[in-house]
């Protein structure tokens, strides 16, 4: 059972005093305008903004760009803190993120906190760009190593992650 009146857990991020490493709110993107996050958007949740503000990580620019990419595909979708990082939804959390790698970041979609029939029969999704590595037969792993990277395949992240909502 999903509680939504539940407080978030506290960001697992080693802290420092001082401006936030990468210089502060993400730039966007390079050739492709990126409008800031509105802290007061539906969207958004004041705990993922405190957890983004103290985490540490070499590659935070490129954390804080695929979260705008995430949110930009729907205005359905919605942050929170799960599972110890930043998780997004819409009826149920499809992805989140896995930042225990410092040399890369790492989306994990899936199809919720409970087992469903996708879990057996597996779900199918376009990946012409080949984005997507299987961990399970409903469950798979995107990985980003630099913004580069991020918007080379912006488009294609965008198609998949519409894709993956519209099974849930």
């Amino acid at each position: 059972m999903r509680r939504t009146d539940e407080k978030p857990s506290k960001p697992r991020a080693k802290t420092r005093k001082g401006p936030p490493a990468g210089g502060g709110a993400s730039q966007g993107a390079p050739g492709k305008a990126v409008a800031p996050l509105d802290p007061g958007s539906p969207q958004t949740h004041p705990a993922v903004i405190a957890f983004l503000r103290e985490l540490e990580h070499p590659l935070k620019q490129e954390i804080e760009a695929l979260r705008q990419i995430i949110l930009g595909v729907s205005p359905e979708i919605r942050e929170e803190i799960k599972w110890n990082a930043p998780s997004f939804r819409t009826t149920e959390h499809f992805a989140t993120f896995n930042l225990r790698t410092k040399d890369r970041v790492r989306l994990i979609l899936h199809m919720g906190a409970k087992v469903k029939g996708t879990a057996t029969k597996g779900v199918e999704i376009e990946d012409p760009a080949g984005l997507l590595e299987w961990l399970a037969k409903d469950r798979c792993l995107v990985t980003f190593s630099d913004e580069k990277g991020i918007q080379e395949k912006r488009g294609a992240l965008e198609g998949v992650l519409r894709a993956w909502i519209r099974l849930m």
